[in-house]
């Protein structure tokens, strides 16, 4: 059963971190970007997986500490049908995102996926050493988001909620973390929230979403580089 320090850890990364990011962390990066355009990006990529994977390092320490079995968080590889279905799922997903990459190169692409994704331009990676960043970025917000979001704080909430109460609770939280974005981004996020936790309702594991998750990220970036790697630097 959850622990006052179970509920104490869920508000700080479901709330605390959204307002910290909202508050803080994403107008410093709009300054950093103003200032120094060159660094503001891995800097921000850096700094945002080394919060995320603090936040996990507390998560793993209150649970190591009660003596609770890994199982409990769903983080176990699927198995059966599960496995195979999730693997195949998870190949088409990523050959999607290959066919987006390479239609990106066609004539007249580029421009209008700069106008329709004008919105991300800031936070998508330009160069090679961008985008090197936030694919490690990525990864990490695959797996540490997925743990907190649909782990842990799925599982802290079943008790008082059930399961798929708990689930749904976590689907707006989740799309809050994503507020510094506006509207569009918080939908877009809860909507990515929605689909993350059918996966691990179907498969009973955190790993499909993982991977899923990273896979939606790295393949989003990669194909966003793809878009504005030969843009003109801010200055």
């Amino acid at each position: 059963m959850p622990a006052i320090a179970d509920f104490a850890y869920a508000v700080l990364f479901a709330a605390g971190w959204p307002l910290y990011d909202y508050f803080v962390d994403w107008p410093t990066f709009q300054r950093w970007l103003r200032d120094d355009p060159n660094r503001a990006r891995p800097r921000a990529y850096r700094n945002t997986a080394l919060r995320q994977w603090i936040l996990v390092a507390i998560g793993v320490a209150l649970w190591q500490r009660a003596g609770r079995s890994w199982s409990a968080l769903a983080l176990e590889s699927p198995s059966g049908w599960r496995l195979w279905t999730s693997a195949g799922v998870l190949l088409l997903i990523a050959g999607g995102y290959a066919s987006q990459a390479r239609a990106v190169a066609r004539p007249g692409v580029k421009e209008r996926l700069r106008t329709s994704l004008a919105a991300l331009e800031a936070v998508v990676p330009h160069t090679r050493t961008e985008l090197a960043w936030f694919v490690l970025a990525s990864a990490t917000a695959a797996v540490c988001e997925e743990f907190l979001f649909r782990g842990y704080l799925i599982w802290t909430l079943t008790p008082t909620l059930s399961w798929w109460g708990a689930a749904a609770a976590s689907v707006p939280l989740f799309g809050f973390l994503h507020a510094y974005q506006g509207r569009k981004g918080v939908v877009r996020t809860a909507k990515a929230g929605v689909i993350m936790t059918l996966v691990v309702a179907g498969t009973r594991s955190l790993v499909p979403a993982m991977v899923l998750h990273a896979i939606i990220d790295i393949g989003g970036g990669v194909v966003t580089w793809m878009v504005w790697r030969d843009t003109p630097r801010h200055s």
